[in-house]
């Protein structure tokens, strides 16, 4: 079992957990991002803004790719608020009963397609007050459709993400808003427009939760998370 470090030595790793990055290590940081993946796409499969919103609210508490299995056979027939509607809320269930809290969900679907019929004619708001007010809605939800369909410079604070944000000392916050506000005031506005996904890619496939994957990681140099499992400067 190994020793717990103490003194000095456990001193100096908290200090460098705790050094904030330099302006200059952040541009850095994304500069790698934009050469490795230079038009970064989210996983969640749409159509147009009202399935991407669909999609996103089915994706709480579930995988994209559970979603997509499921959204690949409903949105060919349901892909405006009105077809979706007209379906109907028992019908919804059966395309997406594979996906946690689906009875929830179907619910919510129906009802943010009767309010978007009801208050924006049908279509998805580029607003974020008004999206949030949708049934199934929320701040993530709002960013990540704001940002896919609109191209707004947001950024949705997913598990990944958060994980991101705190292990690495790029954006620590307690909760998903502080780090996104946190990400908001130290993101370069030449990477905002594609800044999400880089992070909740990299959440995704590098920097997981249970062995982050250092060794392949471009940004390991700059990294301030003590236990790295390699300390390798990127190309």
């Amino acid at each position: 079992m190994p020793r717990r470090k103490t003194g000095s030595a456990a001193k100096a790793k908290s200090k460098a957990a705790a050094r904030p990055w330099s302006a200059a290590e952040v541009y850095e940081a994304f500069s790698r991002f934009r050469a490795a993946n230079p038009e970064p796409k989210g996983e969640l499969e749409h159509l147009n803004a009202y399935t991407l919103l669909v999609a996103v609210v089915l994706s709480a508490q579930a995988t994209d790719v559970g979603v997509n299995r499921a959204t690949r056979h409903l949105f060919p027939v349901a892909d405006t608020p009105q077809k979706m509607i007209a379906l109907g809320e028992d019908k919804l269930r059966e395309y997406i009963k594979t996906i946690g809290l689906y009875r929830t969900k179907a619910k919510n679907v129906i009802a943010l397609s009767e309010q978007l019929i009801a208050l924006h004619g049908g279509q998805v708001p580029r607003d974020r007050a008004a999206l949030e007010a949708l049934p199934g809605v929320g701040r993530k939800t709002a960013n990540v459709v704001l940002n896919i369909a609109f191209g707004e410079p947001t950024i949705a604070v997913d598990t990944h993400l958060f994980r991101v944000g705190n292990r690495t000392g790029l954006a620590p916050g307690k909760t998903p808003l502080e780090v996104e506000l946190n990400l908001l005031e130290v993101v370069p506005d030449e990477f905002m427009r594609h800044a999400h996904h880089w992070l909740i890619l990299h959440g995704r496939y590098t920097c997981v939760a249970r062995r982050p994957l250092c060794e392949t990681c471009i940004i390991n140099d700059l990294c301030r998370w003590p236990e790295k499992t390699v300390f390798l400067a990127a190309p």
